[in-house]
């Protein structure tokens, strides 16, 4: 199964960190548009990513909850028909909740640089580490750590969870 390193971290300054960004990638980045669906899993996490261009991503991923670099191990599955797949899943499983969010996507080196706007939530960036055959998890944080470092990330700016579990929360409170 494969795996990432990843970090996620509220967004002070949101025209500094996309300065970084580019600077750091040498790219003005990629806007993607995207809803996420997370449906009710025994255990993980099972989202469908709508892609709103008649494609999407059916992903379970496993990762703990702790603030910081945390290993995830994922699967993916693509589809032609997001919509029809997401009735099917909401049939079967039930759903727990959808994020919507525009981000922009940068590259640097072997991270997916994610800057979000999520709604109904603000800004957040993303690290993901795509890991390399036989590369530790140790390797993977060192990159995320220097990295965060480079773009001005705190460690205070540190969240926990995913955005579905920030919604969520926010809906209870």
């Amino acid at each position: 199964m494969p795996s990432n390193v990843e970090i996620k971290a509220a967004v002070r300054n949101l025209a500094l960190l996309k300065k970084r960004a580019e600077e750091l990638s040498r790219s003005a980045g990629t806007l993607i548009r995207q809803q996420d669906t997370f449906f009710n899993a025994q255990k993980g996490r099972l989202k469908l990513r709508n892609l709103m261009n008649g494609t999407g991503q059916l992903i379970f991923y496993e990762r703990p909850d702790v603030d910081g670099p945390k290993l995830s191990n994922y699967s993916i599955s693509l589809t032609q028909d997001p919509d029809g797949l997401a009735r099917v899943l909401a049939d079967s499983l039930g759903v727990k909740g959808a994020v919507k969010k525009e981000r922009q996507l940068y590259m640097v080196g072997q991270t997916r640089v994610h800057v979000d706007t999520v709604e109904g939530l603000g800004h957040f960036m993303e690290l993901e580490v795509v890991m390399k055959e036989g590369q530790s998890a140790e390797e993977g944080e060192a990159i995320a750590h220097k990295l965060m470092e480079e773009l001005g990330v705190k460690k205070e700016d540190l969240i926990v969870g995913a955005y579905m579990d920030l919604l969520l929360a926010d809906k209870k409170g």
